[in-house]
């Protein structure tokens, strides 16, 4: 698949990116490649590989759940202007 320099120019252009001639056809070359590329794994036959979800077979080590901090709402919210049943009151933003 050929990446069309016309298609270039658009992309180009929607991106705000000024390209010389000579950047056109060399960006275009590269991308055409990429396509190229991408045709090619799509050509491969993968029915028969099972997908997996990472490519190292372990497990997460999971630290503790501990609490580190102490509850300080009571304390920031008094720095609030506006507060309500422990929650922060703002100016509505969206009708």
């Amino acid at each position: 698949m050929a990446f069309d320099k016309t298609v270039l120019e658009q992309v180009a252009q929607l991106s705000r990116l000024y390209l010389s001639e000579s950047e056109k056809d060399e960006v275009a070359g590269r991308i055409t490649d990429i396509l190229v590329l991408i045709d090619e794994m799509q050509s491969v036959n993968t029915d028969s590989v099972t997908p997996l979800a990472h490519p190292l077979d372990m497990t997460q080590r999971l630290r503790e759940d501990q609490i580190t901090e102490s509850n300080r709402r009571d304390e920031l919210q008094q720095l609030a202007p506006k507060i309500e049943d422990g929650l922060y009151l703002v100016p509505k933003v969206i009708e």
